[in-house]
């Protein structure tokens, strides 16, 4: 089998979120949602499907295959994850967004994994309310103070 690239991982995660969202997903919605031409998703779709992880038809919707699925998932939670954690580091909403979709490529999987637990584990901890939330006033704090710095 050929080796899913970053942009086939792209091409899944965005079926996977148009599905989610209107039951089915179209060419259209996934060149738009990915800023592509429709003839340049049709050809990466026409890969996506001989390596079954979709079926497409021309004229037709895209959906995903069982694997396609299970690929669109695991970049799903890589992506979500790595972006909480932004978040949680006070990373601003919008630049979360752009560079936990950097981030979630380029980090090798261990280190994937220790942000996806520790993320699980400051939002899950049973004594979040006295010590996570205390961590982050701080936290808030001592980066107030610091752009009052520059």
């Amino acid at each position: 089998m050929e080796e899913i690239t970053e942009r086939m991982e792209d091409y899944l995660r965005i079926t996977y979120e148009v599905e989610k969202l209107k039951g089915y997903a179209r060419l259209k919605d996934i060149s738009f949602m990915l800023g592509v031409r429709p003839s340049s998703a049709a050809e990466m779709l026409k890969k996506l499907r001989e390596m079954n992880l979709v079926i497409y038809e021309r004229y037709g919707g895209v959906r995903l295959t069982v694997k396609g699925r299970e690929i669109a998932e695991a970049v799903e939670k890589r992506y979500e994850y790595v972006r909480k954690f932004l978040e949680i580091i006070l990373v601003p909403e919008n630049i979360a967004l752009r560079d936990a979709h950097i981030l979630e490529h380029r980090l090798h999987p261990k280190t994937i994994l220790q942000i996806i637990r520790f993320v699980e584990f400051v939002l899950t901890h049973p004594d979040r309310p006295r010590s996570v939330t205390y961590w982050f006033k701080k936290f808030r704090k001592y980066c107030e103070e610091k752009s009052k710095e520059i």
